[in-house]
C-alpha cells in the first residue's frame, strides 16, 4: 500500500451489501478522528438492474465525501453472496469493476477475512479470502479497545458473532459456510429475514397453528409492530411491496397463518409478533452459546458482549441476557455513535486511516 502520507488523512469505507451499501467518511489528523459522517443507501441487487449500481455509487461517494479529495477507499462486499451472480468469483469482480470506475482516481483496497487490506488485482484472483469479510472490519475495530470479548453485530439481513481474544479476531471460520457451521453467523436479521425462517408454528387462540412458507410477513414487521423499530428503521422494502404503516404491517403478519386483519383481532396478531420476536432472539443465542463454548478453550475469564448494528438493543443485548451472559459493554461506549449502524464501513475507514497514520487514532468527544 503507497498512500502518500497527509497532514490530513481523508479516507471512504464501502460496505457493499446484497440489500444495503453503506458509506463511511473518516476525516483524521495527528492521529485524532475529527470527522465521521455515514450514508446508507437501499440497493437489492436482486431486483435492480446491475448498471444501476455506478450511479448509486456515485451518490453515496457525494453524499458522503462532499467532494473533499480522499486518500483512499477501502470496500468489504457480501453483495456477491446475491443470486444475480453464479458464483462468488462473478460478483467480487462485477462488483470491483464499479467500484474502480467509480473511484478511477483514488487507490482502491479491499478487506480479507484476516482484517488484511489487499489490493483489487489480489481480491480478484482470491475472490473467497474477500467474499463476505465485513465482520473482521467491526471485529478489527473493536478489538482496538478491548482485549477480550465477543460482538454481535445484527443487520438487516443477518447477525456476526465475532470473538475476541488478546486482541485479535478469533473467529474458527473465515467463509459463510464455515461460520454458519459454528455459530458466528446467523442468517436472521432486523428487517429482511423471512418470518417464516423464524418459526415453523406459532401459538394463536389456545391453540398452535402452522405457519406459511410463503413470504407473507418479516421481522420488519414483526419489529415495528412492537416498537423495537421507528418508521424511518423500516429500510427495506416489505414483503408484498406496500407501505409501513401499522395496518398494513399486521395485514401482513396475519397472512403469516393463512388469515387475515377480519379474522385475527390485533391483539391476536401482536401475540403472533411477541412469539417471533421471542424465537429470534433464540436463534441469535443459541449461535452465541456455540461461539462461547468454544471460547472456554482460551481461559478468558468473564469476557464481555459487545452489541451493535440496527438489532443492537432488542435482539443483539436480548439474546446475550437469554444466554445467561450478564458482562455487555454497549458499542457506543467504545466507538462513536455513528459507527453503531455502519460498523463495517466505519471499521474499513477507521482501518485504512490508522495505516496511513501510522498510528492508534483516537477521536475527538
Amino acid at each position: 500500500m503507497l498512500w502518500r502520507a497527509a497532514d490530513t488523512v481523508n479516507v471512504l469505507g464501502l460496505d457493499i451489501g446484497g440489500a444495503n451499501t453503506k458509506a463511511a467518511f473518516v476525516g483524521t489528523r495527528g492521529g485524532e478522528v475529527l470527522e465521521l459522517r455515514t450514508e446508507l443507501e437501499y440497493f437489492p441487487f436482486w431486483k435492480r438492474d446491475t448498471s444501476q449500481f455506478f450511479n448509486m455509487l456515485s451518490r453515496l461517494k457525494q453524499k458522503v465525501s462532499e467532494g473533499t479529495e480522499l486518500d483512499g477507499v477501502v470496500v468489504t462486499l457480501t453483495a456477491e453472496l446475491s443470486d444475480v451472480y453464479r458464483t462468488k468469483r462473478e460478483g467480487v469482480n462485477h462488483i470491483l469493476d464499479y467500484v474502480c470506475r467509480v473511484f478511477s482516481e483514488t487507490e482502491v483496497l479491499v478487506l480479507d477475512s484476516n482484517a488484511g487490506l489487499r489490493s483489487v488485482d489480489s481480491a480478484r484472483q482470491n475472490p473467497l479470502a474477500v467474499a463476505s469479510a465485513n465482520w473482521a472490519a467491526t471485529g478489527w475495530m473493536v478489538a482496538q479497545q478491548l482485549a477480550n470479548c465477543v460482538v454481535v453485530d445484527v443487520g438487516s439481513t443477518s447477525t456476526s458473532i465475532i470473538p475476541i481474544v488478546a486482541g485479535k479476531l478469533a473467529a474458527k471460520g473465515k467463509t459463510d459456510l464455515e461460520k454458519l457451521m459454528n455459530g458466528e453467523l446467523v442468517y436472521t436479521g432486523s428487517l429482511r429475514t423471512n418470518v417464516a425462517a423464524i418459526v415453523n408454528s406459532v401459538p394463536v387462540r389456545g391453540g398452535v397453528a402452522r405457519v406459511s412458507s410463503e413470504l407473507f410477513a418479516q421481522s420488519g414487521d414483526v419489529h415495528l409492530l412492537l416498537g423495537n423499530i421507528e418508521l424511518e428503521d423500516y429500510s427495506s422494502d416489505t414483503a408484498d411491496d406496500k407501505g409501513k404503516t401499522r395496518e398494513e404491517a399486521l395485514a401482513r403478519l396475519a397472512r403469516v397463518v393463512c388469515a387475515d386483519i377480519e379474522m385475527l383481532s390485533e391483539q391476536e396478531i401482536l401475540g403472533v409478533a411477541a412469539y417471533v420476536y421471542e424465537q429470534q432472539v433464540e436463534q441469535i443465542a443459541e449461535g452465541l452459546g456455540q461461539v462461547f463454548q468454544g471460547l472456554k478453550a482460551n481461559d478468558c475469564g468473564e469476557v464481555p458482549v459487545v452489541p451493535t448494528g440496527l438489532g443492537k438493543d432488542f435482539l443483539a443485548r436480548k439474546a446475550a441476557e437469554k444466554a445467561g451472559l450478564s458482562k455487555i459493554v454497549d458499542f457506543e461506549e467504545l466507538l462513536p455513535k455513528g459507527a453503531t449502524l455502519a460498523s463495517p464501513a466505519v471499521g474499513v475507514a477507521f482501518m485504512a486511516a490508522t495505516k496511513i497514520e501510522g498510528r492508534r487514532l483516537t477521536w475527538k468527544q
